[in-house]
């Protein structure tokens, strides 16, 4: 393919604007068009950036304008968008999570495997500094074997479910863990070639209502176990209910040979114990390993990368997506990655309406 790659963004004037910095000022990339529903802003928007403005997803994707897409739109839209563009060999760059069902993840992963298109969901949260070094670490072997692992999205949004109207229906809508993956995908990329091949999901009741006195599907907080194809356990905690401060990115990690957790506030900071290193049982900063495992492009990074989001995270989830479509190889979270990741909170949804019974997740690379 030639570069630039022309990129347009769907929730231009919603999420989708959080891609457009990355996109902006990469150099094979181009900002070619912006599409919202918002009529009026996303025209204003597109003249301020010199691209082109729609209001159909569709038309934007029939007008030959551009050869990539972000989907950066409400959760139940993200396969539906995503088929339409692979349908047409436009590559895809999704927001999380993957799909909304186990169904239509399913008729994803056929249209992906007949489409010359890339795709590859967006999962910042795998591009946090920390996250990064700590997957560096565990596939050196520094934590030893790994058999035990947390992931936590403790966000309240209750507020937020009243202007973007589609969460109370798809996050606090439905029992079970509704968005696993922020919590689950870094921590399933340190246990490496590894997928949850099962789930049980527990909650703890419900105790909030909304501003109509409905009270939530979903439970204030729930958890779920994942059992590992290799043996260990992930727990996964999800609460966007309960009255508290966010904690979104709270990580452990446990192996024989050492642990990691990450900050829980209040001055608190990443933190290690490696067997190899440290010779008493206590905590050390995780900043003493950056300068060993930190990868080389996270030292030197482009100037560009620090105009991004997420630290630089939305830089290098762009400059993955645009290498996997220049070399024609997949990207790190291709679409079974994305799925792995997707797959274990829509089963939940099965387990906790079972009475938290254990509950298989299939494998979408047997579809």
């Amino acid at each position: 393919m030639n570069t630039p790659i022309r990129f347009g963004v769907i929730g231009a004037i919603g999420r989708g604007a959080g891609h457009l910095r990355a996109i902006e000022i990469h150099r094979d990339a181009k900002l070619a068009a912006l599409c919202d529903l918002k009529e009026e802003q996303v025209t204003v928007r597109a003249k301020e950036l010199g691209v082109l403005a729609f209001t159909s997803a569709e038309e934007m994707m029939d007008s030959g304008e551009i050869d990539a897409v972000i989907v950066g739109t409400p959760m139940p839209l993200h396969v539906p968008q995503s088929i339409m563009a692979l349908e047409r060999d436009i590559h895809v760059l999704a927001e999380v999570p993957a799909g909304v069902s186990i169904e239509e993840c399913r008729d994803l992963v056929l249209t992906e495997k007949k489409s010359k298109g890339v795709f590859m969901m967006a999962e910042n949260y795998c591009y946090m500094r920390p996250n990064v070094v700590v997957k560096a670490m565990a596939h050196a072997g520094l934590f030893g074997e790994l058999y035990f692992g947390e992931g936590e999205y403790t966000h309240e949004l209750k507020g937020l479910n009243e202007i973007t109207k589609w969460r109370r229906k798809w996050q606090t809508g439905i029992n079970g863990n509704t968005y696993p993956t922020h919590s689950l995908g870094p921590v399933l990329q340190w246990f490496g070639n590894q997928r949850v091949i099962s789930v049980s999901c527990v909650g703890t009741g419900h105790h909030y209502r909304d501003p109509r006195g409905d009270q939530y599907e979903n439970e204030d907080a729930n958890f779920t176990a994942c059992r590992l194809s290799g043996g260990g356990l992930v727990n996964l905690r999800l609460d966007m209910l309960s009255d508290r401060p966010h904690n979104c990115a709270y990580y452990s990690l446990q192996g024989t040979d050492g642990c990691y957790e990450a900050t829980r506030g209040l001055g608190d900071q990443p933190k290690v114990w490696i067997r190899s290193h440290h010779s008493e049982k206590s905590w050390h900063p995780l900043a003493d390993f950056y300068d060993e495992y930190l990868p080389e492009h996270w030292k030197n990074p482009p100037e560009e990368a620090g105009k991004a989001g997420h630290g630089g995270g939305d830089y290098w989830i762009a400059q993955d997506f645009i290498d996997a479509i220049l070399k024609e190889c997949s990207p790190p979270i291709g679409i079974h990655e994305a799925l792995d990741m997707t797959l274990p909170g829509l089963v939940s949804q099965i387990s906790i309406q079972q009475g938290s019974s254990w509950v298989a997740v299939p494998d979408s690379r047997n579809w």
